[in-house]
């Protein structure tokens, strides 16, 4: 998989028709040919795992209001909030991190993190092996040729989707990944959602919930070297601020199955953050000026002429500064005949791609189609879920349950 180990912010709204028409005319115009036919496999197991975060900053509320009895949940689970904020968080003791997997805990750690956190969170590369890409030819097409990443224009809030950084805290350290701004169909205008990978999220079936998961939109957006941001502030990395997420949703199958390499999760391998600012109370959509809507047709791949793949790869030899994309014509990836079909493109973004969105131009609108979740060892291609019914249901569990808070 392509993830990888690692203040308040002005607003500046996003110019939301021109950073469309320019992901359009990418998708359009630096497509190129790859091999494949046939037709996906949608998606056809409705429902999705949801999961609660337990936030400290929520203490109570009336009948059926979700917030309700969250600071007991944590004292329950033996967590002191006061003492998980100065550190105890990294208690990553086995037996207790299984023991919460039923319970995403995630308060608010005002200032943990800053710029330099933030540059040094690695890459937790997870990768497929050609014998593992090659499970099920019967359903997959040709390996793709290798599609150059191409660095997105700057600024990015100007030019590009509503993209930015997943960091969270894991065993092996600071890890990060990337996410996009969606749309929350029961709160238009006023999203606070976020799609990444499962990965990023949840360890899968060898471990549980990672930990001070947090959101970073059009992260560095300037796309300033490593020499220019040596003594950067947070405005500067984060010009829309770091928003916490207070509640997280992965797919059951990630949970049980997802692996090193991918597993049979793999094929599930989607989350949705729902996310506040460490500051401030606008919403993150009313915030960045932009929120993509997801489609949940899970097209097949010989429907589709291009997609493309965005998202901050950090693994050499690129850095994790910068945003880059990838366009190709989509094939498809079959890793076992009882699972889905995945989406499969061109592309050498490494570890820190994770969990960045995929999209499609329909009717002239750009929505996110998929997400990134595995690539082999070669940095030659990325492999993306179908959002099917699954995939919808979970999402439309979080907009219902948590949406608006």
């Amino acid at each position: 998989m392509r993830s990888t180990p690692v203040s308040a912010a002005p607003r500046r709204g996003r110019r939301t028709a021109l950073a469309a028409a320019g992901l359009a005319a990418a998708l359009t115009l630096t497509a190129t040919a790859c091999g494949g036919s046939g037709e996906d496999e949608a998606d056809a197991k409705p429902g999705g795992g949801t999961s609660q975060a337990a936030d400290a900053g929520d203490t109570g509320g009336g009948e059926g209001d979700p917030a309700a009895g969250l600071a007991g949940r944590l004292k329950e689970h033996g967590i002191d909030v006061d003492r998980w904020k100065d550190g105890g968080w990294k208690n990553w003791d086995r037996d207790k991190w299984l023991s919460q997997a039923k319970d995403f805990v995630n308060p608010v750690i005002e200032g943990l993190w800053k710029p330099d956190r933030m540059k040094s969170a690695k890459e937790a590369d997870k990768t497929v092996t050609t014998q593992d890409a090659a499970a099920d030819q019967g359903a997959t097409d040709p390996e793709p040729a290798p599609v150059e990443a191409v660095a997105e224009k700057k600024p990015y809030h100007e030019n590009a989707a509503p993209v930015g950084k997943v960091f969270f805290d894991s065993p092996e350290g600071s890890m990060v990944c990337s996410g996009t701004v969606v749309k929350d169909v029961n709160h238009p205008g006023k999203s606070n959602l976020v799609w990444t990978a499962g990965h990023c999220v949840h360890a899968g079936g060898s471990g549980g919930w990672y930990r001070n998961i947090a959101f970073v939109p059009s992260y560095n957006d300037h796309g300033k070297s490593e020499a220019e941001l040596a003594n950067a502030t947070t405005t500067e990395m984060a010009p829309y601020g770091t928003w916490w997420a207070d509640w997280a949703s992965t797919s059951d199958q990630w949970i049980k199955g997802g692996s090193e390499s991918g597993g049979d999760g793999a094929a599930y391998d989607y989350s949705v953050l729902h996310v506040k600012p460490e500051q401030g109370d606008k919403s993150l959509e009313e915030t960045v000026g932009a929120a993509l809507e997801v489609d949940f047709s899970a097209p097949s791949a010989t429907e589709v002429p291009s997609m493309g793949a965005w998202g901050y790869p950090a693994a050499p030899p690129y850095n994790g500064l910068e945003m880059f994309k990838c366009v190709d014509r989509p094939g498809r990836l079959s890793l076992s005949p009882s699972l889905p079909t995945m989406y499969r493109i061109g592309c050498t973004m490494t570890g820190g791609s994770s969990g960045g969105g995929w999209f499609r131009v329909v009717d002239g609108e750009t929505k996110l189609v998929s997400n990134t979740s595995i690539g082999p060892l070669e940095n030659t291609w990325l492999a993306g879920p179908q959002l099917g019914r699954s995939a919808e249901a979970m999402y439309q569990s979080m907009s219902e349950t948590y949406g608006g808070q």
